[in-house]
């Protein structure tokens, strides 16, 4: 609302306002004007266009409170006279500085040298005034570094440059002119060497360069870098090249191609008259257009086609996804294209195929007489022409009358007329296959007679004892009192091992075992494996007598 802050409205009054206000902002509406003929933007908010309550706002809108109330000053774009003195009296006159003679300052602000008598008592040497000036300057003016620079005088440093030029080029010209002189002198009696034609290119300097150290130092920046030490120093090189020219300068004109500063970018081309091949930048959209990203663009919107039409693909989400139906939706396409082409190919002919078509076809007759039979076999007149490949045929060296490759034998190739396998060897003929069968013979007929030669060693039977768990010998003899001893000690181990109380501390062992006790431990040993190991361990032999007798019992096994 652009208007002034008016008295109470009623409930109608201010519903028609708010029409006319949505009306003003939908255009249909003119919109306000100010006591100057202004129009009033009808989108400022209400908090910006009321008048506040302090300011004498006349009924009729505006927007005067918002503008600047104080007067414009006139700042001076001028600059102090420096060097130049004001006016030069010849006697002293009354209120100047006793010292110099001089109207503009007194006493304590003279910086002239002291004199011993002032030009107030001697009224001579007086000094000039000084040229006071009151400059007065905006914020801009104050802060400008440049202010009162005259750029005349830095003229001189064109001229200096253009003078170090001019001695350049006049040095240059006169080494090379010194080389050609040298160069005459030994043409006649030296044929010229590869030295001197690389010493004239030297001198071929393109005069535009500048030298590599001056490069150098126009690409050094210097900045502070931190480092991990926590130190600040270091060197970081500008990679733009100076000489470039900014793709904002290249056309100066106004409706040229719009430069953003913002992203440095320019997307069209800012002179599409000049010929591609001498413009070196033709705007951003022509990195856009080629290379990968024409094919990243195109991926995206093969995904946003696929999404549309029903398949769960997003570019964002699944990246790998997308491009892996981009691939194959390709060669799908490639393959139908393909199958189209053949179709149209096989149904109507390519006119355009480079290969010739045959005499017969085109004139539909030869004088070629060719004779079948009713399997459709030829009888007479053309001969089939059987296939030959790449190698020469029937080409036989070294005496050779078969090829190599024409004989196997103990996976090994060889040639069939002489039966040898070193490939490019002479061949001997059926006199060398006789030779090499007897030579075969001889060696089979010494090694059948170094066989019978050599007497073999009788083998030795491998004895083992009957206590290390081997099957019982034959001649194995156990003693009845020693193995009743046997299985008495055995009885006795068990139970101490079932008692805890009967173990002692201090446990001797034996290394010796002999044949009785071995059969005693055999005997009341438990298999797991045996159906009868629960009877057996409720069955015990506590008396010697039953112990005695199981001995004498396996004994007259083993015996019998």
């Amino acid at each position: 609302m652009a208007t002034a802050s008016v008295g109470f409205k009623s409930r109608e009054e201010h519903r028609k306002q708010l029409e006319l206000e949505e009306a003003r902002k939908a255009g249909l509406a003119p919109a306000e004007v100010d006591e100057n003929g202004k129009e009033i933007n009808p989108h400022i908010p209400k908090y910006m266009s009321a008048a506040p309550w302090y300011v004498k706002a006349d009924e009729q809108p505006s927007l005067e409170h918002l503008r600047n109330w104080k007067p414009e000053e006139n700042y001076s774009k001028s600059w102090y006279h420096r060097g130049e003195k004001g006016y030069l009296a010849i006697k002293y006159r009354k209120g100047a500085c006793s010292n110099c003679g001089a109207m503009t300052h007194d006493l304590k602000s003279c910086v002239d040298r002291p004199r011993k008598l002032g030009a107030k008592f001697t009224g001579k040497y007086i000094a000039a005034d000084e040229i006071i000036e009151e400059i007065k300057r905006d914020y801009d003016g104050k802060r400008d570094r440049w202010n009162g620079f005259d750029p005349s005088s830095y003229a001189y440093v064109g001229h200096r440059r253009e003078a170090m030029e001019e001695a350049r080029k006049k040095f240059l010209k006169e080494q090379q002119l010194k080389k050609l002189e040298e160069k005459n002198k030994t043409a006649t009696e030296v044929e010229p060497s590869a030295d001197d034609e690389d010493g004239d290119d030297d001198l071929k300097v393109d005069e535009a360069k500048v030298d590599e150290s001056e490069q150098m130092d126009f690409a050094k920046v210097e900045k502070r870098v931190r480092t991990t030490g926590g130190g600040s120093t270091g060197t970081v090189r500008n990679l733009r090249i100076r000489e470039d020219t900014a793709k904002y300068l290249l056309n100066l004109d106004v409706n040229s191609a719009y430069y953003d500063p913002k992203t440095r970018s320019m997307r069209e081309d800012p002179l599409p008259d000049v010929d591609p091949n001498e413009k070196f930048y033709a705007g951003d959209n022509q990195n856009r257009l080629t290379g990968q990203s024409l094919e990243f663009k195109q991926l995206n919107l093969h995904a946003w086609e696929a999404f549309d039409k029903g398949q769960d693909v997003h570019m964002q989400a699944a990246p790998s996804q997308a491009e892996l139906c981009f691939k194959n939706f390709k060669v799908a396409k490639e393959q139908l294209k393909f199958r189209v082409k053949e179709t149209v190919e096989d149904k109507y002919g390519n006119a355009a195929t480079e290969e010739e078509i045959p005499r017969e076809l085109l004139l539909g007759q030869s004088e070629e007489q060719v004779e079948y039979d009713r399997a459709g076999r030829i009888i007479k007149g053309k001969e089939i022409v059987l296939p030959r490949s790449k190698y020469e045929e029937d080409a036989h060296t070294n005496n050779h009358t078969c090829a190599w490759g024409s004989w196997w034998k103990d996976f090994k190739w060889g040639y069939k007329c002489c039966k040898q396998t070193i490939r490019n060897s002479y061949c001997t003929g059926a006199a060398g296959i006789e030779a090499a069968e007897a030579s075969g013979d001889l060696m089979k007929a010494n090694i059948v007679r170094k066989e019978a030669s050599e007497d073999k060693p009788a083998a030795i039977e491998e004895r083992r004892l009957a206590t290390w768990g081997t099957d019982v010998p034959d001649d194995l003899v156990l003693n009845d009192k020693k193995l009743a001893e046997a299985l008495k000690k055995e009885d006795k181990r068990k139970r101490e091992e079932t008692d805890e109380r009967k173990r002692k501390f201090n446990v001797n062992y034996d290394a010796g075992v002999t044949p009785e006790e071995m059969e005693a431990y055999r005997m009341k040993k438990v298999h797991h494996d045996d159906p009868m190991k629960e009877f057996l361990r409720v069955l015990s032999f506590s008396s010697n007598d039953h112990s005695h007798g199981l001995a004498v019992l396996v004994s007259s096994k083993l015996k019998s």
